[in-house]
């Protein structure tokens, strides 16, 4: 039965799993294993508890360098009354009160109780001349008394024997290593790694390292599939990429499923006429689930296999392994796996699930999800005075970089169809409090210096997250609070000057301070060898052109709009106008790729992606940040950066970049 893109919620297909898991006996774990205690044991989940064999220490020992005694003989001991104690070989008995030398470590001799520090102790002769280093003492004189047990780590300080040092599902520190060869251990019971097949379909996918062409797609995800097994404790395989043929991927999944646990089938399951993984599971076993009511990762498939059907196959026959349809997009797959997998691997080696901190913040813009669906949203996190802020990152299932970037997950629950900017939100951490307390916000216009400037921030110990809204949406963003910094470029047609007017407007009654960054080139850019030959913006209103446009609020869109102006050219007469990017690079690669003949952006960008460029225009570009905020400690590092002669070299080799007046201060006020 096909119950494709029937919308069924989440937590229904992950009963459905369940149960299915639960009838085949395989939601437990899956089988122990003995190990050697060694390096390799690091991050193995334990299957036994462990109990301590020995104690830690197994005697009394001496904690310092020093002199064993009995401390009731240095009772009335006092700077003015000091005590004489002789020294005496430990195999030497001694009817009166008597010290011996020892090392830190060495066993406390069976009539001592304390340990005097060397360092606090005077070395005599008998008849108590001070003997310094000079020969060796006979008697040791004391100006203080100690209390039974100083200085000494009595038998089973650490660890007594029989004591419960981990417990089972513990999975395994450096420390909780040490603690277990401690309790005298050598070896140890773990939980057997799952075994995960991964599959990538495709007859357009190309392995890692191969040049690329028109229609081709590089195989990644079962790369990041692997790693993410791993990191959760199984164990991946990844198999060649299969082509799209019935058969062949049939083939394929009856071997994997006869020799693993678990088996992920990436691609191939949506509707389309070479998607193949719904039929696959269909003809080896049963679909569970084909279509679950999340985004992004809609197309999901749950099923089981029969494991009788894999010939070599030494497991009980019936439907015996659970396989995932996982969706063909990067962001998809990983969160499938993040959905899925993550908590099936947890059961399989008695772990805990993975549960995420989780945080209150505050939504820098607006979201928009799809009515009925579970969408999960990444951000980016950083603070703002107490404030902390979620920065919805670029959607859509084919961006990788949203995985990289994010510091978090926004998950919108279903009927929700989106949320306000402002609106406080929970967010699941993926990144530490001290990275989030070490990052700078800077919203505005997109500069390729920023990501430059990011790099070099790592080595001062901060975290430069920028989102690229247009300088317009920067400054109304650190109105609000919801930035450190922002990068602006907006030019006053009334007075040329930049940036100044649009803050009192958009930032208003703030102190601010306006920081210069570089004066910069715009122009437009083409394709190697020009072939519409454009030279001027007076070619933007030639019919066979086609242009590429800033969104609105972007300083570079109110830089064409001015000098549209002034030239008198129509908004309306230009073929793409209305289209938009969000960045220089987004307009670049629009022209690349042959979307767009040309588009106004900096010459880095042309640059960037081999293509030609019409200088036009010159402007500053500034940051500009609330007096508080710009005096804090968090912000320093970038200011000295301003300074850095590295860092300023670094900018000048990019094309179209003038430093000279790098760090300048602009303005000052409030």
């Amino acid at each position: 039965m096909s119950v494709y893109l029937l919308d069924i919620p989440l937590a229904e297909a992950q009963t459905r799993l369940l149960e299915a898991l639960s009838k085949a006996n395989l939601w437990r774990i899956l089988g122990t294993e003995t190990i050697p205690l060694d390096e390799s044991a690091l991050y193995r989940v334990l299957a036994e508890p462990v109990w301590a064999k020995n104690s830690s220490p197994h005697y009394h020992a001496a904690a310092m360098d020093g002199f064993a005694l009995q401390a009731e003989a240095t009772a009335g001991a006092q700077p003015s009354t000091p005590i004489q104690i002789l020294l005496i070989d430990g195999l030497v008995e001694h009817p009166g009160p008597a010290a011996q030398y020892v090392d830190t470590g060495d066993p406390l001799p069976a009539w001592a109780n304390a340990v005097v520090p060397i360092e606090n102790v005077e070395t005599v002769d008998k008849d108590g001349v001070n003997m310094g280093n000079t020969r060796a003492p006979t008697a040791i004189r004391l100006r203080a008394a100690i209390a039974p047990w100083s200085h000494v780590r009595p038998l089973g300080e650490d660890i007594v024997a029989t004591q419960l040092v981990l417990p089972s599902g513990q999975v395994l520190r450096p420390v909780d290593l040490g603690a277990i060869a401690a309790a005298g251990h050598s070896q140890i019971q773990v939980s057997r790694k799952p075994r995960v097949a991964i599959i990538p379909t495709g007859s357009e996918l190309v392995p890692i390292g191969e040049p690329l062409i028109a229609g081709s797609i590089l195989e990644y995800n079962s790369l990041l599939m692997a790693a993410q097994i791993r990191a959760m404790g199984g164990e991946a395989k990844r198999y060649p990429i299969t082509a799209d043929d019935l058969d062949l991927i049939g083939r394929i999944v009856r071997e994997a499923a006869s020799q693993h646990d678990l088996v992920l089938l990436n691609a191939g399951s949506s509707a389309g006429s070479e998607d193949f993984s719904a039929r696959v599971i269909e003809h080896l076993g049963q679909v569970l689930v084909h279509g679950v009511a999340v985004r992004p990762g809609h197309p999901v498939i749950l099923g089981m296999l029969d494991t009788s059907l894999g010939g070599s196959s030494t497991r009980t026959p019936g439907l015996r392994t659970p396989i995932v349809g996982v969706p063909g997009y990067p962001v998809s797959a990983a969160l499938t796996v993040e959905i899925f997998v993550e908590p099936l691997l947890a059961k399989w080696l008695g772990r805990p699930s993975f549960k995420p901190d989780s945080e209150v913040a505050e939504l820098t813009h607006k979201v928009t999800s799809p009515a009925g669906d579970e969408d999960y949203i990444r951000v980016a996190v950083g603070k703002v005075g107490r404030k902390l802020l979620a920065a919805p990152l670029a959607r859509g299932a084919g961006v990788i970089t949203s995985l990289v970037r994010a510091d978090g997950l926004l998950v919108v629950p279903p009927g929700i169809q989106g949320m306000e900017t402002g609106e406080r939100v929970q967010v699941r951490l993926y990144s530490s409090r001290a990275d989030i307390d070490r990052t700078i916000f800077c919203v505005g216009s997109h500069d390729m210096i920023l990501d430059l400037m990011a790099q070099y921030l790592m080595a001062n110990d901060r975290r430069l997250v920028s989102a690229n809204v247009g300088s317009q949406g920067g400054l109304i963003a650190l109105g609000r609070g919801h930035s450190h910094v922002a990068g602006s470029h907006l030019l006053d047609p009334a007075s040329g000057d930049y940036n100044i007017s649009y803050i009192r407007r958009y930032v208003p009654g703030a102190a601010v301070s306006v920081v210069a960054l570089v004066r910069r080139e715009q122009g437009l850019v083409v394709r190697r060898g020009n072939p519409k030959r454009i030279k001027s913006l007076h070619d933007l209103v030639r019919t066979e052109v086609a242009f590429m446009n800033r969104q609105r609020g972007a300083g570079t869109r109110v830089l064409l709009d001015y000098h549209l102006g002034k030239l008198e050219i129509a908004a309306e007469s230009i073929r793409g106008y209305s289209q938009e990017e969000y960045t220089h690079l987004g307009v670049a690669a629009a022209v690349a790729s042959g979307r767009a003949d040309c588009g106004l952006a900096i010459a880095a960008a042309a640059q960037a992606l081999d293509l030609e460029f019409i200088p036009l225009f010159k402007e500053r570009y500034d940051l500009v940040a609330v007096r508080e905020v710009a005096e804090s400690d968090l912000l320093a590092p970038l200011w000295r950066l301003l300074a850095q002669r590295e860092f300023r070299e670094a900018v000048s080799r990019l094309p179209g970049y003038d430093v000279s007046v790098m760090g300048q201060l602009i303005l000052e006020d409030g």
